[in-house]
C-alpha cells in the first residue's frame, strides 16, 4: 500500500478518534523518510573456490553462537549463581513476597558479579583480547588465554567432592594434576558447588527470622488471637531487625569476600 493511501485514510478518520487519528498521522509522516534512512539487508548462499572462504563462515558461525550463549556463561560460569540465590533466600525469609522485586535482586546480582569478576575480565582482557585486537596471537591462542582465568577461578571455588563425581561419572581417566581436568568436567562441578553453597548461606539466613516467626505464632497463641495471621505481625519486626543490624552491608560484604 503506497503512504499517500495512509494520508487519505487519516483524513477519513472521525472527530472522535483523536488520538487514533494523530498517531495515524505521525506514522504516515516518518514512513517516507524511514524508507529512506533503512539500509537493505540481505542474506545469501553462494558458492565458495578457497578453504579460506569455509573456515571464515565458520568462525563468523562460531562467533554468533557465543553471543547467544552470553547470558547463560555469564550465570553459569561466574558468582551470578550464588548471589541470585542467596538474595533470593533472602526475600522468601523475610516474607516480603515480591519485594525487592525481581529486576532489582537481578540487577544487584548482575552488578555485583562483574564487581568480583573484574580481575578476572581485567587478565582476560590484558592477556587475550588485546593481543589478539594488536594481530600478536590467533584467535585459537586468545581462546586458550581467555579460558585460564576463568578456569581459576572455578577451580577455586570447587569442592573436591563435585569434581570427583562428575569424574567418576565421565568414565575418564584419574587426572593426575588440576591442569588435567577438562572443562566439560569443571563446569558442572562448579555449579553443583555453587548451588550447594548458595542454599546453605541461605538456611542460615532462615534461622533468625524462623526465630521470630516461632516467637511471634507463640504470643498470638498465648493470647488466643489464633485466626490473625502471625506473618502480618512478624513481618514489620523482622524488617526492623534487619534494618537495624545493617543486613544488606553485612550481606553484601559476606557474599563478595566468600570469593577470595
Amino acid at each position: 500500500m503506497n503512504h499517500n493511501n495512509f494520508f487519505d485514510m487519516a483524513r477519513k478518520i472521525k472527530p472522535g478518534f483523536k488520538p487514533g487519528g494523530i498517531l495515524l498521522f505521525l506514522v504516515c509522516a516518518v514512513m517516507p523518510a524511514f524508507a529512506q534512512v533503512i539500509p537493505k539487508v540481505t542474506i545469501g548462499v553462494d558458492n565458495v573456490s578457497k578453504p579460506a572462504d569455509v573456515a571464515v563462515a565458520l568462525q563468523i558461525l562460531f562467533l554468533i553462537t557465543i553471543l547467544a550463549l552470553a547470558p547463560s556463561l555469564l550465570m553459569m560460569l561466574t558468582a551470578f549463581i550464588r548471589l541470585i540465590i542467596v538474595f533470593s533466600f533472602l526475600r522468601r525469609a523475610l516474607g516480603t513476597q515480591t519485594m525487592p522485586p525481581d529486576q532489582v535482586l537481578v540487577g544487584l546480582s548482575l552488578f555485583l558479579t562483574l564487581f568480583i569478576m573484574m580481575p578476572v575480565f581485567t587478565e582476560i582482557n590484558d592477556n587475550a583480547l588485546q593481543p589478539y585486537l594488536a594481530e600478536k596471537i590467533s584467535w585459537k591462542e586468545g581462546l586458550e588465554k581467555a579460558g585460564k582465568p576463568i578456569r581459576t577461578f572455578m577451580l577455586k571455588q570447587v569442592d573436591e567432592k563435585d569434581v570427583a563425581l562428575f569424574v567418576r561419572i565421565s568414565k575418564k581417566p584419574l587426572p593426575r594434576t588440576v591442569d588435567d581436568l577438562t572443562y566439560d568436567v569443571i563446569i558442572p562441578a562448579f555449579i553443583t558447588s555453587e548451588l550447594k553453597t548458595a542454599f546453605i548461606i541461605g538456611f542460615l539466613l532462615y534461622i533468625p527470622f524462623l526465630v521470630i516467626d516461632m516467637i511471634v505464632a507463640s504470643v498470638l497463641l498465648s493470647m488466643g488471637m489464633m485466626m490473625l495471621p502471625p506473618i502480618m505481625i512478624s513481618l514489620p519486626f523482622k524488617i526492623i531487625l534487619f534494618v537495624l543490624i545493617d543486613g544488606w552491608t553485612l550481606l553484601v560484604r559476606h557474599l563478595v569476600t566468600s570469593f577470595y
